[in-house]
This record gives C-alpha cells, structure tokens and sequence, in this order.
C-alpha cells in the first residue's frame, strides 16, 4: 500500500501530542496534591486549577481513583529522575547514601512540589485509606527504604561504616532525618532547617561536612 508522504508523521502527532497534555496534568496535579491532599485531588478541582475542561480530562482519566494513581506514578517518576538517579551515579556506599541524602535535600529546595515532598505528604495522608493507592505509596516507600538499605548494606561491606551498624536502623535512621527535614522546612519555610539536616547526616555517617563527596572523614 503506497502511503503519502507525511502521512505516519501527522498520524503520530496527535498520539505525542496527547502524551505531551497527559504529562503536563499528571505534573500539575502532583503539585496541587502536595497542598491539598489526593483525597482533594478530583478531576473538577483539577480542571479548574489548570483551566481545562472536564471533559477534557476525563479523555485522559476516567475517575478521580484512575487519576489518583497516574498521579503517584508520575510523582514516583519526578522523585526517581531528582533523587534516586543521583544517588545511583555516585561511588558505591558512604558516598551513596550522602548523594541521595543530599539530591532529596536539594529536591526541597528547588520546590519541585510547592507543598515539599510529594510521598511525605501523601504517605500520612493515606496511610488510614486502605486501597490500590495506599498500595502504591507502600510500595513506593519500601522501595525507597531498600534502596538506603542497600547502600548502607555495601558501605558496611567495603569498611566505610563500622561493622556493629545495622543496615535495616540505619535506614530507618536516614529516613526519618530526610522526613523531619521536609516537614520543618515546608514548616518554616527556612532553608537552613536543609543544612541543619546536611550536617546530621554527614555526622551520622562520619563524613566531613567540608565535602559533599562523601569520603569518609579521617
């Protein structure tokens, strides 16, 4: 079959564009969750904070449950893209766990979400709502947690941290400064609650805080 010239292209234009819309909302409506909750996340709020139709956004999502778990979806992606990557750039062990304490710091201050950390938000919210989005938020977290576990698993291995440390505290450990961090800085809008937090870290884990590098401090 001959097919003009131009023709697949224009056929696939309205697919990216479509792609294109559907990235944008997902984008808007993490940032709107952060300030008003994912239970406050409806197709109508949502339209009308981004001056869009609802029909328009039930062509991209059928119920507020659908557009509920695009939207941790897409914020799981941002948070992978500003923290995790870094974090798996960096040398294996101490140095990991410094990146991906200091990519979440800086993921704060750059207020990628104007309400801080999208999953710290939404994991207070929702842990009492049993359903497919507290799952999706469990999984996210237990992720998250296995991920510093595993760094702080192999800077134990390579002799960067004492071998007394357990992986699974110092974890919990980890997390808990980065949540208190987000909370006193949504709090108090202060970026010095960030550095405060920088230095508990670097502490923590016996790193000069004269470097972020993340060499062990001699």
């Amino acid at each position: 079959m001959n097919t003009v010239p131009g023709q697949s292209v224009r056929a696939r234009q309205p697919r990216a564009d479509g792609e294109r819309t559907r990235a944008a909302i997902l984008r808007a409506a993490a940032s709107l969750a952060t300030v008003d909750g994912l239970e406050g996340l409806s197709i109508g709020h949502l339209a009308s904070a981004i001056g869009m139709s609802k029909s328009g956004l039930y062509a991209h999502f059928g119920s507020k449950l659908e557009l509920q778990l695009a939207t941790v979806q897409e914020a799981s992606r941002i948070f992978a893209e500003e923290v995790v990557e870094p974090a798996l750039a960096a040398p294996p062990g101490v140095s990991q766990l410094v990146a991906l304490c200091e990519a979440f710091f800086e993921h704060l201050q750059r207020r990628t979400f104007p309400g801080g950390c999208f999953f710290v938000g939404v994991a207070l919210e929702m842990s009492t709502r049993p359903g497919p989005v507290k799952e999706a938020i469990v999984e996210f977290q237990t992720g998250f947690a296995g991920l510093i576990k595993g760094f702080a698993a192999t800077a134990i291995a390579r002799g960067e941290l004492p071998a007394r440390e357990n992986p699974d505290q110092l974890a919990f450990e980890l997390n808990g400064i980065i949540v208190a961090a987000n909370t006193n800085f949504v709090l108090h809008d202060n970026p010095a609650v960030l550095d405060m937090a920088r230095q508990i870290v670097y502490r923590r884990l016996g790193v000069s805080s004269s470097t972020r590098a993340g060499t062990p401090a001699v």
